[in-house]
């Protein structure tokens, strides 16, 4: 008998919450009443696998192209960086820090499902009752349809935010639902596709990713039966003729293209009285957030729209705008949780409540309080021995602290960064398992596995159970497995990112759900949607990369991550738990979850595909009768029309009602800032000290205050000589040691907050000698916008390796101190390589992700995380305790000398003429206007922080879509594509049209090119790879020997589309179009050698690329190529030679991607 553990119904009791979000308008209450548990037998996801359930996804022969290449699984903000933060970021020095107190009032001992609400109802009763109320309804009429006819297919009470999502669609409006992850929206869907299937008439459930509709697919057949529910999607077409279908955002986008102003018994919605777009919040997602706002446009007003979100601070705005160009619509939101949510905060000595009872941040978990226990650290941050540990608290606040230092903080805050299995034991202690851990890189994700490898979560039962899935899934998709993760598999943990294949992280989240693994690390794109709840979620760090290096979370995705935690039925809380780093703490996080959630904003942007079949009116054609070969297919809007449509985007409405009044507002607060800027100036300050003042006292503290200002203005110049004397010091100084040993060298910096920072490190030389064109050409941009100050230096730009294993490139300006001690400059081997020469490689080796730490007029200084390679020798750089004084190479330049004692001259003075100013009988009043001053700056800052995040809002809301769909005209207009007067579409527009992609002109000009007429299959392929291949990376970390190169026939393919490429690409800079055009032949032997028939396990030998990167692009292209036989006007042989690709590459275990 094997132990089961059955995944949470997606309903059940609400018990009182810990952490409220901020509350919302039409904020609907819960209520509740006695439940009654019942068993849930759910099949598993894997229908094909002949040793369980079958469910057969057969798809049919003719499938509907999906546009923008649709990344379910890509980390849209991880960028898979090399150098990212990996799970060695959680490993330190080990430091005695004493435990305390963790007080949790909601343990989960002793709490029965039963007793907190509905576990799940079985799906056989449950079809039973959708059969017989879809039966009564054909009996008696669709009249009896009401909302305790629904309600009674259930077997636990209906939320209150349900119940009037219901009602409110009864009533025949359309619905917008803003409520939290996994508060149990999906039912209102069910519901309302119970009532259209019983009215006989057609429901579409849009998702945005593929992974999710199959999800919702194989949900939806359990509940309303096979022949009843369809699927659409870019990889599969099953039985789209159903009155339920699912199907991705874009499939339904490109099919209202055509219907724009028809009504849907005209347009290809016949019989559609419902859509459903779940997770409609994607509305703000920057590369497809189009999407969702031309359905909404373009939708029929007689179809009703049921807009799924999760919480978000406007959907007033979201269902306003819906409602002026759709039609009646009605709000229901909530911002309660269906299991309340507790945040905690891990440390490497304790995990603590981030928030207390008034949901303030814990005080334990504050500067503050580590000031009071400064007596564990000294200056360099070395453990002391604790005094007085029982010491009474009066006796502690009475007794004399000695001030924390920046730099102790700093160094304090390192010593508390937990290793993962420091935090996994707390989360183990406190019965918090199972959990998501998320990790904001794939890279990360793997080592984190093996920092766990000795670690079991699973009993013997588990672990039987999970072995005899682990052999069926062996025996089903050999190819599939992941051998590498197969140790840690075993042990109850795994990692799920874009670089496993589709099928593993399915076969992952089905044992996750079935509790059969109780840790998984993953990257965010695992909270966006999918069902997948966890006791805990674990957020790793609080930033992430980014295009411009580092940056916070938003509120939102912070909140969607914690969204998995606290499973319905199951928990009585869920748990958020934030990790120290050495960069963020607690007071970082509280601040993410302090300021709020973000509202939805529009990513309304024009493509090739949108403008053509908006405008595209009459065809021309080669084999018309008609004499000017113009063929008629359908009257085309003209751009006045079309400009009707895009002036319909949310962000222009956002912008009609919002744009107005956040100017005004602006215009007040400037107006405010320059009477506030008046009150600051001298000239302010020396009126209120005369009004003030007796005429004695006022002309004594005038002089001496002018006397100051000339001081000041001196000192502000004498530092500056001082620098460039310094920097030049150092300049002739690291020149003799670019051929010596290595030295150790000690950086310096403040931060954005004037912290003072201190890295020790080993110097390696000037950049120059690196030969690295990236770094060189980062270094001429900083150059190219120096001072002329730096520019009468030219200064140079070094390379150094810090002891925490952190590359920087620095200017002399950054050095504090140069040692005459250092690493040895000889091979510790002899005819070995030199420790310079090996860390130069090492450095050429990692990504060059580097990130501006701080700026100077003598140059920027710039840092890069270190490799696991580094690390060793990163140990090797003494820490700065270490180091000694007369180690120091003091600096013997005679003008720099002399320019410091200048220096010391004016500062003396300087605080000779402060305390004769002090000693003066006005000075009092003087201090009062001088606080004044000091309140009206700060005032002035407040104002000037909220200008710009006004004047930011503006300039995100102002509609730009008209804009870009001239810019995106011209060049279609330019390229022959269209007659954009005439409406007249010429053979290559009319293809652009058909097509999906990216950028549709750039793919239809490849598609038409007659040279590849001459292509075989695998070589049409190849290229075509070539085409869609934006976003695929080689792993630095893995051999890249061995990528498959492209036989010399695709080569020259691709060298002759190049200049192709080129042209389109100056017609788009020309007219400010900026759509990528990809072309690469990095990975098209790949595609190539896959298309000619080489097995998985093949290709992947030895392979750079990860398992998810690779099936993504093949994918791609299969996609592209059974888009071509469907493509009109194009060469019958391309159109056979791509079919014939398509079938050969299409086999497991890439067939098996849709699910």
């Amino acid at each position: 008998m094997h132990c089961l553990y059955y995944p949470p119904s997606p309903f059940a009791f609400f018990s009182p919450h810990h952490f409220k979000p901020p509350s919302f308008t039409h904020v609907r209450s819960f209520t509740y009443s006695k439940l009654v548990k019942l068993p849930l037998l759910l099949p598993s996801i894997y229908s094909r696998n002949p040793l369980r359930n079958q469910l057969d996804l057969e798809p049919e022969s003719e499938t509907e192209s999906e546009s923008e290449y649709e990344e379910e699984d890509e980390e849209f903000d991880e960028f898979d960086v090399d150098d990212d933060i990996a799970a060695e970021e959680y490993i330190t020095d080990d430091v005695d820090v004493s435990e305390e107190e963790y007080e949790d009032e909601d343990s989960e001992e002793g709490f029965e499902a039963d007793e907190a609400g509905q576990v799940g109802q079985s799906e056989e009763k449950k079809l039973e009752r959708v059969n017989k109320f879809i039966a009564e309804v054909r009996e008696f009429g669709a009249e009896i349809i009401d909302y305790e006819e629904l309600a009674g297919i259930y077997d636990f009470p209906i939320d209150k935010f349900q119940r009037l999502a219901i009602q409110a669609f009864l009533r025949g409006s359309s619905v917008v639902v803003s409520a939290p992850t996994s508060s149990g929206k999906t039912l209102i869907a069910e519901a309302s596709a119970l009532a259209t299937l019983g009215r006989g008439r057609r429901l579409f459930y849009t998702t945005p990713l593929k992974a999710l509709s199959n999800q919702k697919f194989r949900d939806f057949r359990r509940i309303f039966g096979d022949h009843n529910v369809g699927l659409l999607t870019g990889d599969s077409s099953v039985n789209k003729d159903a009155p339920i279908v699912i199907m991705t955002t874009e499939i339904l986008r490109n099919m209202l293209y055509q219907s724009v102003g028809m009504d849907s018994s005209e347009s290809r919605l016949f019989h559609v009285d419902v859509i459903v777009l779940d997770e409609v919040h994607y509305l703000s997602n920057i590369s497809r957030g189009t999407v969702w706002e031309e359905i909404v446009i373009y939708c029929p007003k007689e179809v009703q729209l049921i807009c799924l979100s999760a919480t978000v601070a406007n959907p007033d705005e979201l269902a306003g705008w819906i409602g002026q160009i759709h039609g009646k619509i009605e709000l229901v939101t909530s911002s309660k949780r269906p299991v309340p949510l507790t945040w905690h905060f891990s440390r490497k000595d304790a995990l603590l409540p981030l928030l207390d009872d008034k949901e303030k941040m814990n005080k334990k978990l504050s500067r503050e309080y580590a000031q009071m226990d400064y007596s564990r650290f000294d200056s360099y941050g070395d453990r002391r021995k604790r005094k007085n540990s029982r010491s009474s608290k009066s006796e502690r606040h009475s007794s004399k602290q000695v001030a924390l230092t920046k730099q102790d903080m700093n160094l304090i805050r390192r010593s508390q960064v937990p290793q993962i299995q420091d935090t996994l034991n707390q989360l183990k202690q406190r019965d918090m398992l199972p959990a998501i851990w998320f990790i904001f890189s794939r890279r990360g994700c793997d080592a984190a596995l093996q920092y766990l490898e000795q670690t079991m979560l699973l009993n013997e039962c588990e672990a039987g159970e999970l072995e005899f899935e682990i052999r069926c899934f062996k025996a089903q998709y050999p190819d599939a497995v992941r051998e590498g993760a197969l140790s840690s598999l075993r042990r109850g943990i795994a990692a799920h990112h874009a670089g496993c294949l589709p099928l593993w992280k399915s076969f992952i989240e089905d044992l996750f759900q079935r509790g059969l693994l109780k840790l998984i690390f993953a990257t965010e794109t695992l909270a966006a949607g999918m069902n997948m709840p966890a006791r805990t979620a674990v957020i790793s760090t609080i930033t992430k990369r980014a295009d411009a290096g580092r940056e916070t979370l938003s509120p939102n995705d912070l909140l969607q991550m914690a969204g998995r935690a606290g499973r319905r039925g199951i928990d009585r809380v869920g748990h958020a738990v934030l990790v120290q780093t050495q960069y963020e703490g607690a007071e970082e996080g509280f601040g993410v979850l302090s300021k709020g959630i973000e509202p939805m904003e529009s990513q309304f942007r024009a493509s090739y595909g949108m403008v053509l079949n908006l405008v595209a009116g009459s065809t021309l054609t080669n084999k018309s009768k008609d004499p000017d070969g113009v063929k008629s297919s359908h009257s085309g809007r003209t751009l006045e029309e079309a400009k009707k449509l895009i002036e319909k985007s949310f962000g222009n409405y956002v912008g009609s009602n919002v744009i107005v009044a956040n100017q005004e507002e602006l215009k007040k607060i400037k107006q405010d800032i320059e009477l506030l800027s008046l009150e600051i100036t001298d000239e302010a300050i020396h009126r209120k000290c005369e009004e003030r003042m007796s005429k004695e006292e006022f002309s004594k503290i005038a002089a001496l205050r002018e006397e100051l200002r000339e001081e000041k203005k001196l000192k502000n110049e004498l530092r500056n000589q001082m620098e460039m004397k310094r920097t030049k010091a150092w300049k002739l100084l690291l020149e003799e040691l670019q051929n010596e040993n290595l030295p150790f060298i000690c950086l310096k910096y403040n931060d954005k907050d004037s912290v003072h920072h201190v890295m020790p490190a080993v110097f390696l030389g000037k950049l120059e000698s690196f030969s690295s064109p990236t770094i060189m050409n980062m270094v001429k941009l900083e150059k190219s916008t120096s001072t002329s100050d730096a520019e009468s230096i030219d200064p140079n730009y070094y390379i150094a390796l810090s002891s925490d294993n952190t590359w920087y490139i620095f200017t002399e300006i950054w050095i504090k101190t140069v040692y005459k001690t250092g690493l040895s400059g000889l091979s510790p081997v002899e005819g070995g390589p030199l420790p310079r020469d090996t860390l130069k490689q090492l450095l050429l080796s990692e990504g060059m992700q580097w990130e501006k730490l701080a700026d100077s007029e003598f140059g920027p200084l710039f840092f890069m995380e270190g490799s696991l390679d580094t690390w060793s020798w990163s140990l090797n750089v003494p820490v700065l305790s270490s180091l000694l004084e007369e180690d120091e190479v003091q600096i013997s330049s005679q003008e720099y000398q002399e320019a410091v004692q200048a220096y010391k001259a004016v500062k003396k003075n300087i605080s000779k003429l402060k305390k004769m100013i002090r000693r003066n009988t006005g000075f009092p009043v003087y201090k009062q206007v001088i606080d004044e001053q000091k309140m009206t700056v700060e005032k002035i800052k407040r104002l000037e922080t909220r200008s710009r995040r006004l004047a930011r809002r503006i300039s995100q809301i102002e509609p730009a879509g008209w804009k870009e769909f001239l810019q995106i005209s011209k060049v279609i207009q330019e390229t022959r594509a269209m007659d954009i007067k005439t409406q007249v579409v010429y053979p290559l527009g009319k293809t652009a049209a058909a097509i999906r992609g990216e950028n549709e002109l750039w793919m239809a000009m490849v598609v038409r090119n007659k040279i590849l007429l001459h292509l075989k299959p695998a070589q049409l392929a190849a290229v075509c790879g070539g085409v869609v291949s934006g976003g695929i990376k080689l792993r630095p970390w893995k051999n890249t020997n061995y990528v498959y190169e492209p036989s010399s026939t695709v080569l020259n393919v691709i060298h002759h589309l190049e200049d192709q490429r080129n042209s389109l690409l100056n017609i788009q800079e020309k007219h400010g179009v900026n759509i990528p055009c990809e072309l690469d032949s990095q990975f098209c032997g790949m595609v190539e050698a896959w298309a000619s028939g080489l097995t998985w396990r093949e290709i992947m030998m030895d392979c750079p690329m990860d398992d998810g990167d690779l099936a993504r692009l093949l994918r791609r292209t299969i996609d592209l190529l059974a888009q071509i036989p469907k493509l009109p006007d194009i060469d019958p042989v391309l159109q056979r030679n791509a079919l014939l690709a398509s079938n050969v590459m299409d086999r497991s275990p890439i067939s098996e991607l849709a699910g």
